[in-house]
């Protein structure tokens, strides 16, 4: 299960953090479709029925475009079948921001996108989930091993070079489809995230988990629908193990909670102090201190508003980060009850 992620990087930075490798091998930055990047408002806290930035094949759009050629899209989370009738999304009756692998096959809304080749990838710095005991339910924040060595911290380097030495952002596999309103208007794009059984890294916190793709080729392989049918792409669905997690506040509880304390490691009870991971307390350390704001690209009127609630550049917070003393991976939790939350 899915149901919140973060994606805090601006514009300019996400197309230069998903840079790709094409059949031939060759390194490419994509570009944003005309205008969807100012669909896309950074965020600490996605949900259901926000814009995400997704990485797909130009020739869904362009049909004499090579399939191994990506585009950056800002479509709906929530998948809207084109066959849908109703006159308005929010008439929906069932829930489509995650498509288990195991009835993608059976379930229509997910099985025709599929088989056409509608296969995007979510672009996330992590993702959240939910832990219950007996006697709480405790969040945390998922997301890839970071490289303390490759990330600069610098904003000099991050700017001039279309090589991305930032935050790596999580590639998660999902779907899409578009949507024609019977009364018209302009197209809805919209996705849906695979979810597969959990890794041993994530059974202490869930039974399941979304399909991250770990890789350029594997990336390559899941968009590039012109060379990888569908029976071989859907091989590329399973779990991993190279993630890590901490745990973070119950503010994430609320989806109108967009700060960075939602990313924040929390402080553990004196007994788990000596646990702590040297990513969490990296985090910890860097909030505490705060860190150097960087310039974005100046907001649109559409994103203005939620864009105004960035107090500190998000790249800058994950750098500063990184380059605090100790890179170890988080820990998984030690608690082995699974739960999901409503």
């Amino acid at each position: 299960m899915c149901g919140r992620t973060a994606c805090t990087l601006a514009p300019e930075e996400i197309r230069r953090a998903c840079r790709y490798l094409d059949r031939q091998g060759r390194h490419r930055t994509p570009q944003w479709r005309d205008g969807d990047q100012n669909k896309y408002a950074p965020s600490y806290n996605k949900s259901p029925q926000s814009n995400s930035p997704v990485l797909v094949s130009q020739r869904h759009f362009q049909k004499d475009a090579a399939s191994d050629e990506f585009v950056i899209s800002a479509m709906r989370w929530g998948l809207i079948p084109s066959w849908f009738q109703e006159n308005e999304p929010s008439k929906m009756q069932y829930s489509t921001s995650n498509c288990r692998s195991d009835g993608m096959m059976q379930k229509k809304s997910y099985k025709e996108p599929f088989f056409k080749g509608q296969r995007c990838v979510v672009l996330a710095d992590g993702f959240y989930e939910w832990q219950r005991s007996k006697t709480e339910i405790q969040p945390y924040f998922i997301y890839f091993p970071q490289d303390v060595n490759k990330v600069k911290n610098d904003p000099e380097e991050l700017v001039d070079s279309e090589v991305w030495n930032g935050w790596r952002l999580l590639t998660i596999a999902g779907l899409f489809d578009c949507w024609k309103s019977p009364v018209g208007g302009e197209p809805l794009y919209s996705y849906t995230i695979i979810t597969v059984e959990a890794s041993k890294a994530m059974k202490g916190i869930h039974d399941r988990m979304p399909a991250v793709l770990d890789g350029e080729d594997k990336i390559r392989r899941w968009l590039d629908f012109g060379e990888i049918k569908a029976q071989e792409a859907f091989k590329l669905i399973h779990p991993i193990e190279a993630i890590c997690l901490h745990p973070v506040s119950s503010i994430v509880n609320n989806s109108r909670n967009n700060v960075p304390e939602r990313i924040k490691p929390i402080e553990p009870d004196s007994a788990e102090k000596s646990n702590r991971s040297g990513n969490s307390k990296m985090m910890l350390n860097w909030l505490a201190k705060g860190s150097p704001k960087k310039a974005e690209p100046a907001p649109s009127p559409t994103v203005k508003t939620e864009m105004q609630s960035f107090k500190r550049s998000s790249a800058s917070l994950m750098q500063s980060w990184l380059q605090k003393p100790g890179g170890s991976m988080a820990k998984r939790p030690r608690s082995n009850r699974d739960s999901e939350i409503p």
